[in-house]
């Protein structure tokens, strides 16, 4: 597991990233103290709704081994929510194309020519390829990815997470001009146009709104043109990126090559349960760390 004195060698300082189109993201960059030279950098894109700030420890754990690592919040989310999220226009394309294309311009610009890793989580698997300029990621580490379809997930969570996201959701958007998961004890705020996106999928393509149509198609594009090595890191009691998720997932990232797997249970971690978000977790994700760094480090 790693240590507190290993993740007390990195120190986290707030920065402002600006997107494409003028947005101005919170994020965190994690360095290793006394800084120094870095060889490689790591880019990590949140899940969709999940703060940057989740992923601390795990961007921690990473910068005190030498990888200094860039944390951000997708617009209205986090650190990059607006004073009032009511009618706030957000959208995946937005997500893509714009907040993941800053965030990877703004590690390039800090550290010039070092490789620029990847790492993406659940829905943000997806958007890390979505980018115009996602080629500047050499490489991406895909954890617990999925496309967010209901119909893949285990089946005990797929009556709630309809229920939830398709009946609740474009209930209760409409009325507040954004998803109020927090009242409802449900995680972060969604953007309202975000929410409806999210609502109105029914099957494991990506088929959206005519409104959204040439931009979401657009990003998808790119992900399908990605010609880029990719570690895919699963975890066996993940209820949401299950074999099939990934499959789904995998679909738009025909070129992805060389594709390698790294496979965890609870067992490895020496806990009874990891789930979806467990991994970024020290309390039952932490041994696993090491590990993944081991396969980031092993030849290509």
């Amino acid at each position: 597991m790693a240590s507190g004195n290993a993740l007390e060698q990195s120190e986290v300082v707030p920065v402002r990233v600006r997107t494409p189109d003028g947005y101005v993201l919170g994020g965190s960059l994690h360095e290793k103290s006394g800084g120094g030279t870095a060889s490689r950098a790591a880019l990590l894109h949140c899940g969709a709704g999940i703060p940057a700030a989740r992923y601390g420890g795990f961007a921690r754990y990473l910068a005190s081994r030498g990888i200094p690592t860039l944390t951000y919040d997708y617009r209205g989310i986090g650190l990059s929510r607006p004073n009032g999220l009511r009618g706030f226009p957000a959208a995946i394309e937005d997500w893509a194309e714009y907040d993941c294309a800053g965030a990877i311009a703004w590690l390039r610009q800090r550290y010039g020519a070092a490789e620029i890793i990847g790492i993406a989580h659940s829905i943000g698997a997806l958007l890390a390829g979505g980018a115009d300029n996602s080629t500047e990621q050499s490489r991406l580490v895909l954890i617990g990815g999925h496309t967010g379809y209901y119909g893949d997930y285990r089946r005990r969570y797929r009556l709630p997470m309809t229920l939830l996201w398709h009946a609740l959701m474009p209930a209760v958007t409409p009325f507040f001009g954004y998803f109020p998961a927090r009242r409802l004890g449900l995680g972060e705020d969604l953007p309202g146009m975000f929410a409806m996106q999210w609502a109105q999928r029914r099957s494991p393509e990506l088929r959206p709104t005519r409104a959204h149509a040439k931009r979401v198609r657009s990003f998808l594009d790119r992900c399908a043109a990605l010609r880029r090595s990719a570690l895919l890191v699963t975890i066996s009691d993940d209820a949401f990126a299950t074999t099939a998720g990934i499959q789904h997932l995998m679909a738009y990232y025909p070129r992805l090559l060389p594709l390698r797997y790294l496979s965890f249970t609870p067992a490895d971690a020496g806990v009874t349960r990891i789930g979806h978000f467990g991994f970024f977790s020290r309390r039952t994700g932490a041994a696993l760390w090491p590990r993944l760094l081991d396969a980031l480090d092993a030849p290509r």
